[in-house]
């Protein structure tokens, strides 16, 4: 079913099922993702190396599933390979914590949360692939960056108002009972993706490890002949490696840390440390869902790449200031409110930013490649974008640990600023 030029996406039965699927599954995920972190620093002391040591694990395990995930998903249903990987994702949550509260030692917690991270991730390099090129089956080509705007909208209410829940279910409710709330959203995920239907044809070919080894060529080739792609690619590896550490290790850590510890700091009888990072992922959300909604008034359009970049720079010199402004506020003791102001305002033009290059780049992507090669290329920009970030969570809990915020800021910023540099500058990234 493919909507018409002239309606609205979400009255295509396959995009509403597809949508809500997705909303009930990812709030599953900003659930867990939020809580988790914080519980691994909780029973563990604020080690930030072992809650790096658990994101590379996790990422290693994305970065070794996806590969597969796209060959599969170019193959098999998508819509199918979507529901059995969300029935799973739930199941495995579910035993793991059932295991939780058999076993309740501190170390029987880590070792078993370092399983579900690895077997979750695992499963989430097949999800991604089959769901990251579903859209162009189920919607018109005019209508994707619609769909695509949608989809951001989604993510950041769920930004909003999860990462909200996210923080009252974690203060109130025992981290146990949560993580079944968590496979419960994935179950009802997968009740609803197991109603979307599309013609596909099915491959006859007998999935062997030889026929997976080509398929994963064949998208490497494909996408080697694409110097425009090619040329976001590179750059997308080092963006999340240099980002990726903001957010999963120096914001929590900052928490724990500095805010924690600091006599007083803004609003601090109604907000605790922890529920301060979900101010940071509200106000994120806020500006990807303003920058989502107004993407979806706008006319798709042919060629963004150097707008795309532009974007990329400006979020470059946000992370230049967040670097000053933790030095000079936090690091020298001038004002931790002064910090958190500074913050929740970068925070915001952010979220703006990394939707309007999401969007369009998604957008462009699902146009120029070949429906039947879709899954692979998502595969590999998937490697490429998550691959160093493994890396990226270790070496940033080390230099947390050992170094310091001001110090793992600074690196960041600094990479960041020379790749953004680099797509600015780079003629084939501009012709996309």
């Amino acid at each position: 079913m493919v909507s018409t030029l002239n309606e609205n996406v979400f009255l295509n039965r396959n995009f509403r099922l597809a949508f809500f699927g997705a909303l009930v599954s990812e709030l599953g995920t900003v659930f867990y993702s939020f809580a988790v972190g914080f519980y691994i620093l909780e029973i563990s002391g604020n080690n930030a190396f072992l809650q790096g040591l658990y994101l590379a694990l996790c990422g290693v395990s994305l970065f070794i599933f996806t590969p597969l995930g796209g060959v599969i998903g170019d193959r098999y249903n998508k819509a199918k390979i979507m529901y059995l990987c969300d029935y799973a994702k739930g199941a495995i949550i579910i035993i793991a914590t059932v295991l939780m509260l058999v076993f309740k030692t501190s170390s029987a917690h880590l070792i078993i949360l370092f399983l579900i991270g690895i077997l979750a991730n695992g499963v989430s390099g097949i999800f991604t692939p089959a769901a990251g090129a579903l859209l162009p089956h189920i919607i018109e080509e005019k209508k994707l960056q619609q769909a695509n705007a949608y989809y951001s909208v989604k993510s950041a209410f769920q930004s909003i108002v999860g990462v909200v829940l996210a923080g009252i279910f974690y203060a109130v409710m025992p981290i146990t009972l949560l993580f079944i709330l968590v496979g419960v959203c994935y179950i009802l995920s997968g009740v609803s993706e197991m109603f979307i239907r599309y013609h596909h044809e099915q491959s006859q070919e007998k999935m062997t490890v030889k026929l997976i080894i080509s398929d994963i060529k064949e998208g490497f080739k494909y996408l080697s002949a694409q110097d425009a792609i090619k040329a976001f690619v590179i750059a997308i590896m080092f963006i999340n490696f240099f980002f990726a550490p903001i957010s999963g290790n120096f914001i929590p850590f900052f928490a724990k840390t500095d805010l924690a510890g600091a006599s007083s700091y803004l609003f601090d009888k109604w907000i605790t440390p922890e529920l301060w990072t979900s101010v940071f992922s509200v106000l994120i959300g806020i500006g990807f869902m303003v920058g989502s909604i107004v993407l979806s008034t706008k006319k798709q359009e042919e060629k963004v790449g150097r707008k795309i970049s532009i974007r990329i720079c400006i979020i470059a010199g946000l992370l230049i200031i967040i670097t000053l402004g933790y030095w000079l506020l936090v690091s020298k003791g001038v004002s931790i409110n002064g910090f958190l102001i500074l913050l929740c305002i970068c925070t915001l033009i952010a979220g703006i930013c990394v939707a309007a290059v999401n969007i369009p780049a998604n957008t462009v992507l699902m146009v120029i490649v070949e429906k039947d090669k879709l899954s692979k290329v998502t595969s590999i920009i998937g490697i490429a974008s998550q691959g160093m970030t493994p890396i990226a969570s270790v070496l940033a809990g080390a230099v947390l640990q050992y170094m310091g915020s001001t110090s793992l800021l600074a690196i960041c910023a600094i990479g960041f600023t020379i790749t953004a540099a680099f797509l600015f500058t780079n003629k084939k990234a501009q012709e996309i």
